[in-house]
């Protein structure tokens, strides 16, 4: 009985001793540095996000704006960002899939949306590509009832914006991770 509380208070002590050890290491990611480095907030605010080219008034041109916004928003918050030190190049594909059908009208009643993005970081001063990667994003809606057209397309619209916002945070963390790790 004694001795198994010797040895959970020698336990105890010896987790404690390694967390001591240890405590010096960790740093919050979006931390100030005192070192005089940019920190990774001013890293990610020197990202610039150009435009994707999609077609004009096409529904990829909307989730195209949707995602750079995102992305804009997630890399530099309110701010307008600085001057920028990386490029972004993003390509994106989109799809659809019915998931179920009505048997008495034929129409979906739950579909699938997807977005598969591949992303380049392209450092402006060398014009050398430091990070390339691929993300996807699947997310599923209900169409409440089968003659409702427009809370369809609202349903439809809504899916494609959490998609997107998925991409952006999807990318925003390797970046994150890129810019802290350098890998």
């Amino acid at each position: 009985m004694l001795s198994a509380r010797i040895r959970i208070a020698a336990r105890l002590v010896a987790v404690a001793a390694l967390a001591a050890m240890t405590a010096g290491c960790f740093q919050p990611m979006y931390a100030e540095r005192t070192d005089g480095t940019p920190g990774l907030r001013e890293k990610l605010m020197g990202v610039e996000v150009p435009p994707v080219d999609k077609p004009n008034a096409s529904r990829e041109a909307r989730v195209q704006v949707e995602v750079r916004n995102a992305l804009a928003f997630k890399l530099y918050g309110t701010a307008t960002g600085m001057p920028p030190t990386h490029r972004l190049v993003l390509r994106f594909t989109t799809n659809r899939q019915s998931l179920i059908v009505d048997p008495n009208t034929g129409l979906p009643s739950s579909e699938n949306y997807g977005i598969d993005a591949q992303y380049n970081l392209i450092e402006i001063a060398t014009n050398k590509s430091v990070m390339t990667g691929t993300t996807f994003s699947r997310v599923s809606y209900d169409m409440p009832g089968s003659y409702q057209r427009f809370a369809r397309s609202r349903a439809y619209r809504d899916a494609e914006d959490r998609a997107a916002n998925e991409i952006a945070e999807n990318i925003t963390t390797r970046l994150a991770s890129f810019f802290t790790a350098g890998t």
